[in-house]
């Protein structure tokens, strides 16, 4: 068995883990690996051909491919160790990191590790649609791939359930490659994705996005020749007598993302049951002491640059972690208030010197809200938003002098102007 030993091993190539592992790097770490179980680096944004990527980050707006090739010539500068196709199986609490590679079986032991294993897609098995099982249903990010990857036309006719943004972005790439859409449907009374994916992949290509409705039943034998859709209740079940039937040969799925976190799990920490990532302080520091947590693994996120500031985060900590210079002082816990889903991070440390962002998401579509974050009766911070969504994530940052008046618990809460 081969065994070696670095400072910091990140895994995951993607976004965040490159991210990382390059901040690791600069902070004065240069014993860095990381660790891909595909043959290059990029994750997710190698299939992510369409624009729009890096206009935060880097002041300018690239394609997918374009914005990880950044980060990938980045890595490659400080020689960052990379092992390509190699799955890590294990991650201990004592951050030895076990992976298989055609090589065999290879141990790491590091003194820090960070987790961007990034997301998964939800499957149709999660989702019990009644009917057949027939060829054409595919998640959003597979007819991606095969799209933009492998070359390949997923259908002429499609239908896509799911109003993410994968979902808002295939019906574009579908429609620009020939293939007609027939509809999306929403099962929530409103969208998942960004407004700009709205208005520039479905209303500036006349495609209609049902709300309120889903994928009641899926017609065919050996291809799928069409589905039943349906409104729903407010309590979501169909009605049926909204019943009707649009013929299709393709059903793209867009139903959520479910973070990669079984090794996070396998390493005994603890988990939040709203972000389905690992509970962290502002150092993206799990409760397991020395591993970090960053990007889509940790929360999904919207835009790929957020990734990348989180990312830079959690790999500036781990530094300081294996420096000894990390800030360890008293935790308070934050906590969702009126019209608020969840608050990442789930901890602050409250002697930290440095200011704090905490970023949520609401629970349902508002006009002009106010964000506040309080400790008891201490206002914290405030920030005004013309408007909120659930697709949209949020962020209010607590100056350092007021973290020296909190008590106890933070709780951020909106309230509509």
């Amino acid at each position: 068995m081969d065994i070696k030993n670095f400072d910091i091993v990140v895994v995951g190539g993607g976004p965040a883990g490159m991210a990382a592992a390059v901040a690791a790097y600069d902070s004065g770490i240069t014993s860095v690996a990381i660790i891909d179980r595909e043959p290059s680096l990029g994750g997710i944004l190698r299939q992510c051909i369409h624009n729009g990527f890096g206009l935060h980050k880097l002041g300018k707006e690239l394609t997918g491919p374009e914005y990880a090739a950044v980060y990938e010539t980045e890595v490659a500068k400080r020689s960052i160790m990379v092992y390509y196709e190699t799955m890590v199986t294990s991650v201990s609490a004592d951050k030895t990191v076990t992976a298989t590679n055609k090589n065999g079986i290879l141990k790491i032991k590091a003194k820090a590790v960070i987790l961007a294993m990034g997301c998964r897609e939800r499957s149709r098995g999660a989702l019990n649609i009644s009917g057949t099982r027939p060829a054409g249903i595919y998640s959003a990010g597979t007819a991606q791939k095969l799209m933009n990857c492998e070359g390949f036309a997923v259908g002429k006719t499609a239908v896509i359930l799911g109003s993410g943004d994968i979902g808002l972005i295939m019906a574009r790439r579908m429609s620009l490659e020939g293939a007609k859409v027939e509809a999306v449907c929403e099962l929530m009374p409103y969208s998942g994705g960004l407004t700009r994916n709205i208005v520039q992949c479905l209303e500036d290509f006349d495609i209609p996005l049902y709300l309120s409705t889903t994928v009641a039943e899926i017609h065919g034998k050996d291809r799928i020749e069409g589905v039943t859709i349906a409104k729903v209740d407010e309590n979501r079940n169909i009605i049926e007598e909204t019943k009707r039937y649009i013929p299709c040969d393709t059903l793209l799925l867009s139903v959520g993302l479910i973070p990669e976190n079984e090794l996070t799990m396998g390493a005994g920490i603890t988990m939040d049951n709203v972000t389905n990532g690992a509970v962290v302080d502002q150092y993206r520091q799990t409760e397991q002491s020395g591993i970090f947590a960053c990007g889509n693994v940790l929360q999904v996120h919207d835009l790929v640059d957020y990734v990348s500031d989180e990312a830079e985060i959690a790999g500036k900590s781990a530094a300081k972690y294996v420096k000894n210079q990390l800030e360890a002082g008293n935790t308070v816990k934050t906590v969702a208030g009126n019209g608020v889903r969840y608050v990442l991070p789930q901890k602050v440390d409250i002697k930290s010197s440095e200011d704090v962002s905490l970023f949520m998401r609401v629970t349902a579509p508002f006009g002009k809200v106010r964000f506040t974050a309080k400790s008891g009766d201490t206002l914290l911070a405030t920030a005004v938003r013309l408007k909120a969504a659930p697709g949209e994530m949020e962020k209010i940052t607590i100056k350092a002098e007021k973290l020296r008046e909190i008590t106890t618990e933070i709780t951020l809460s909106l309230e509509e102007l």
